[in-house]
Parts: C-alpha cells; sequence; structure tokens
C-alpha cells in the first residue's frame, strides 16, 4: 500500500476515534481502512494501536508515530500549496548568468525595475564573462552576446547593443587621429577578447560594409578594464555605448567616426527549453523583451 495514505489513514483513525469513522470520511471499507494501519504496524515492527471490541488507544510508539505522521503530512501540505502559488504567481528565486561589463552597467539597474514590480521573486545574478551550463550549473537563464551556436537552449533575441570606436585624446595627440578605419590597421587597438578575441571590426554605411582587421598590445576579456585601458591611453577600443558614453561626453575619450554604423553585437537571453515555464520566468522574459527587446523597424 502507499506508505504517505496509510499515514494519512492512521491519523484520521486517531482523529476521528475509530476505524468506521475514518473509513466513511474517506470514502472506504472500514477493512480497508484497518489494512492501512496494518500496512503500516508491518512496516515499522510496532504495534500502534491496541484495539478493543469498543475502542483503540493509541500505544506509546503509536502516540510519537502519530505525532509524527501530522507534522510530516502537515510539511507535505505547506510545501504543494507553496507549489501551487508558484505556479499561480511570480514567486521564488532566479538564477541569471550575465558578462560583467552588461551586468554591471545595463543589466542591474533593470532587474531593481524587475523586483519592484515583482516583489516575490528574488534574483541570484552572477557576474561572469565566461559561457555558463544552464543545465550543469543551476542557471534559469544567461544573456549571451552574438550568434548562438545550436545548443538546445530557447534563445530569444533582444536589441542589437551599438557600440562606439574611440581613444584617449593623449592616444591621438601621439599617434595620430585616423582619418578613415582603414587607416586602424596602422594603429594600436585592442581587441575585446569574448568566447575568442576579435581579429576585424565591421564598419557599415551606405557603400557597404568595411572589414578591417586590428592587432594591439592586448586583448581584454572585461568591458570595464578595456574601458579604462583606452582611458589610460594604450590603444583604441570598440565599446558599448552604455560603457563608453559618459566618458565621451567628459572628454576622457573621443569618439571616432560618428558617420559609420558600426558593427553592432546581438544580444540574447537564452534558457532551458520548459513546457510549463513557471510565472516567475514567464514574467522574466516578458520584462528583458520589453525593456531590451529589438526596436520596431
Amino acid at each position: 500500500m502507499d506508505r504517505l495514505t496509510s499515514m494519512e489513514m492512521f491519523v484520521r483513525v486517531v482523529d476521528l476515534g475509530g476505524f468506521k469513522a475514518a473509513a466513511e470520511a474517506s470514502g472506504i471499507s472500514t477493512t480497508m481502512a484497518s489494512n492501512h494501519i496494518k500496512a503500516l504496524e508491518e512496516r515499522l515492527g510496532a504495534k500502534l494501536l491496541n484495539r478493543t471490541t469498543r475502542r483503540q488507544s493509541l500505544t506509546e510508539i503509536g502516540a510519537r508515530y502519530y505525532e509524527q505522521c501530522v507534522d510530516a503530512l502537515a510539511r507535505i501540505e505547506t510545501a504543494e500549496v507553496e507549489a501551487q502559488e508558484m505556479r499561480s504567481r511570480p514567486r521564488g528565486r532566479l538564477k541569471i548568468s550575465a558578462p560583467v561589463t552588461l551586468g554591471t552597467h545595463l543589466l542591474a539597474g533593470l532587474f531593481a525595475d524587475y523586483l519592484t514590480t515583482y516583489p516575490e521573486v528574488e534574483i541570484d545574478l552572477q557576474l561572469n564573462d565566461r559561457v555558463v551550463d544552464l543545465a550543469d550549473e543551476g542557471f534559469d537563464a544567461a544573456f549571451r552576446f552574438g550568434e548562438l551556436a545550436d545548443s538546445g537552449l530557447v534563445a530569444r533575441r533582444l536589441r542589437s547593443l551599438r557600440r562606439t570606436v574611440c581613444a584617449s585624446p593623449a592616444y591621438l595627440e601621439a599617434h595620430g587621429t585616423p582619418a578613415e578605419p582603414a587607416r586602424l590597421a596602422d594603429h594600436r587597438c585592442l581587441p575585446f577578447h569574448y568566447v575568442k578575441p576579435e581579429r576585424e571590426w565591421l564598419f557599415q554605411s551606405d557603400e557597404g560594409v568595411q572589414r578591417v582587421a586590428i592587432k594591439g598590445p592586448m586583448t581584454v576579456n572585461n568591458g570595464s578594464a578595456l574601458l579604462q585601458a583606452a582611458i589610460a591611453g594604450l590603444g583604441v577600443a570598440m565599446l558599448p555605448d552604455y560603457l563608453a558614453a559618459s566618458d565621451v561626453a567628459a572628454g576622457r575619450l573621443v569618439k571616432l567616426f560618428p558617420e559609420f554604423n558600426l558593427s553592432r553585437a546581438p544580444l540574447q537571453v537564452v534558457y532551458l527549453p520548459d513546457r510549463q515555464m513557471t510565472p516567475k520566468m514567464r514574467s522574466f522574459i516578458d520584462f528583458m523583451l520589453e525593456r531590451l527587446g529589438p526596436k520596431p523597424g
């Protein structure tokens, strides 16, 4: 017999004062109710009830077992209620992975807005520029740049993030300001290293796309470090607008080639397929699409 059902029957027999009342309340025969208790006693190797023709009473072991059963059944009931509530409204913990710079300078503010909207959700944001394994490492979702290989993950495309080619005034004074993208071949460039180092930068105009091979003294796998290297005059960098904008405005960096539409890094949020997506995940994905989704047109 099912152990949980037998435990429920045992508690019901004790609470209602007899097998007949417990059986009637459960919609089963008195014999079946008795069989449930017998199954428990055989499993435990101990007598739970002292039975007479008129009444039954708990044994010492039975009294202690009754208390444990009541506690266990209450915990199960609570777990089921909480699970149902989590399926009915956004609630619970989301473990999210994101690149360090993106998470620090763009996502953290958006997550604050999300948590204000959904106060019963908690976010465990882990910033790392490596590509995490969602299933093995227990992540609910991750933000990733670039075109993704077929990994079995669901990928929702977000807004492509514009980038700016820039350099410090000191660097340009020492090495000259390149008049066109092709002249970057003569300059010290600072490639970003995400999964693999950048080997070329793309510049788009009405005349087409220019591919410019780049090289330099250092590759960097962190956007904030790349920004500081550019400000320090180490070379020319291509940085996300959201990261470079304040330093360009303050004059610490000079924006190059403003007439070109620079290559943009496609951003995507990925997650494991789930036919019954929880409300917390659905609310999170919908919120990100609303705030960072592709712009119409």
